[in-house]
């Protein structure tokens, strides 16, 4: 399919005829039905853009699987479930359940398909918290600052909340984070970090005790070369760690192989858990069984003697060691209906679509909108080689960026913004089709012809 795109002349590939018949061709296809697609009515704001009162009922189309993934309809009818053990059983439910082994063990079934998705072994996984707590309770572990050795590497650019962390985790142990914290930034004139000035950094500074970089950045969408910076990390005597909130369930990962000291992963944008949903953790199995402090909690004890409530904590070896209160049953239940998905589909096949719908998008944007390329009205900040990003595509408008995204939205065109100038557009492989990359492409021209129109 890749070769069709290519191949394709501009014609061609701005047809809805050309966009149909790659959606035929989708092997993957079948898997949009598994998901609630949002309506035009209910996304497309008070004054939508539109040709009828129909087109208001048609489904929207939806790119912003990079913020908060559709939901699985698997996923409604798992809680649905809960609910109706909740109602008939009680307490019971921890134990005598009908669905599976009760819910003092539901977190059990999700460490293999989480083990598959993110490259490990199941004892290495676990659901639990949300990110930034999870990002907290592996500095509180991982982060052994000294007086020689005590700075934290993160990129300039990353998510506030993991700024946020950083900071608190290097003020508890005393430091200016002015001084401890490495805020790396692209080059001048760069959108992006090079891997080369990311060693540099760590080979130059021997001041750094923790990395901990994002497998995709947020903001502008490149992934890591992570196996190859954990593994300079590591020469050079620090601890490597990762947010994965936007690489898991997008990219291609295998943490244990490329030996990553932990990684934590939110799941309500790509694993499509629903806004707020439970997060994951990673803790490599060199540190299954080691006796580093933690933040302890009961759900961390040793499963076989949990329930004697002594008040003495062992850990269970492995992720589930820093597991601190029980799961929540309804967020556990709707990831689960997600991660059934993803192996009915297989991320092999699924990384292949991305890379083929991806592409296809960008040649869209670098051909139907060649003119308003050339004139500086937007940029693709996301690196070009797709073995350097996901699905996402950043796209930076110098001007007008939050009207020409409201007009998106009036469109039923769901994306996001990031201020100051990005719209991110991210079409999934799991739901998103040929075609919807096309009605978006489509509509920014419009969109963009009308704001800066060019002459012919």
């Amino acid at each position: 399919m890749n070769d069709t795109i290519a191949n394709a002349s501009i014609q061609e590939l701005s047809s809805w005829e050309f966009a149909q018949k790659l959606d035929a061709q989708d092997p993957l296809a079948k898997f949009r039905d598994e998901f609630a697609i949002p309506p035009r009515r209910s996304v497309s704001g008070s004054h939508p853009v539109v040709e009828s009162d129909a087109d208001l009922d048609k489904p929207c189309t939806y790119l912003c699987g990079n913020s908060l993934g559709l939901m699985p309809k698997r996923s409604r009818e798992l809680v649905m479930q809960e609910f109706d053990v909740w109602a008939d059983r009680g307490v019971v439910g921890h134990w005598d359940h009908p669905g599976h082994g009760g819910w003092a063990v539901i977190d059990e079934p999700l460490k293999e398909p989480l083990g598959r998705l993110v490259g490990a072994k199941p004892s290495e996984v676990t659901p639990m918290n949300t990110l930034t707590a999870n990002l907290h309770a592996m500095m509180a572990s991982f982060y052994k600052p000294t007086k020689d050795r005590f700075k934290i590497l993160i990129e300039a650019k990353a998510f506030p909340s993991d700024h946020y962390a950083v900071s608190s985790q290097l003020r508890l142990h005393g430091f200016d984070p002015e001084e401890a914290l490495i805020a790396l930034a692209p080059r001048q004139g760069e959108s992006t970090l090079r891997t080369e000035d990311i060693i540099q950094t760590i080979r130059n500074d021997h001041q750094i005790a923790l990395v901990m970089l994002s497998g995709i950045q947020y903001y502008t969408g490149q992934l890591f070369e992570i196996e190859k910076i954990t593994r300079v990390g590591h020469e050079e005597g620090c601890v490597v760690g990762w947010d994965l909130a936007h690489a898991v369930g997008n990219a291609p990962l295998q943490l244990h192989d490329w030996d990553v000291d932990f990684a934590c992963w939110c799941s309500y944008k790509y694993l499509n858990s629903g806004a707020g949903g439970i997060a994951g953790l990673f803790v490599h199995e060199k540190y299954a069984n080691d006796d580093r402090p933690r933040l302890a909690g009961w759900w961390g004890n040793d499963k076989a003697t949990r329930f004697e409530m002594k008040p003495e904590f062992k850990p269970s070896p492995g992720a589930s060691g820093y597991q601190m209160s029980n799961p929540s049953i309804l967020a556990t239940a709707s990831l689960l209906g997600s991660l059934q998905v993803f192996d009915a589909a297989g991320f092999s096949a699924l990384r292949s679509k991305s890379v083929s719908l991806t592409g296809y998008l960008e040649r869209l944007l670098d051909t139907v909108l060649e003119a308003h390329q050339k004139a500086g009205h937007f940029s693709i900040l996301t690196p070009r080689d797709p073995e350097h990003r996901g699905c996402q595509l950043s796209l930076d408008f110098p001007q007008r960026m939050m009207d020409i995204f409201a007009q998106l939205e009036a469109r039923g065109v769901i994306c996001d913004e990031r201020k100051p100038t990005v719209i991110r557009i991210a079409p999934v492989p799991l739901y998103n089709t040929y075609t919807d990359a096309l009605r978006a492409v489509l509509s920014l021209k419009d969109i963009l012809d009308s704001f800066f129109p060019i002459s012919q």
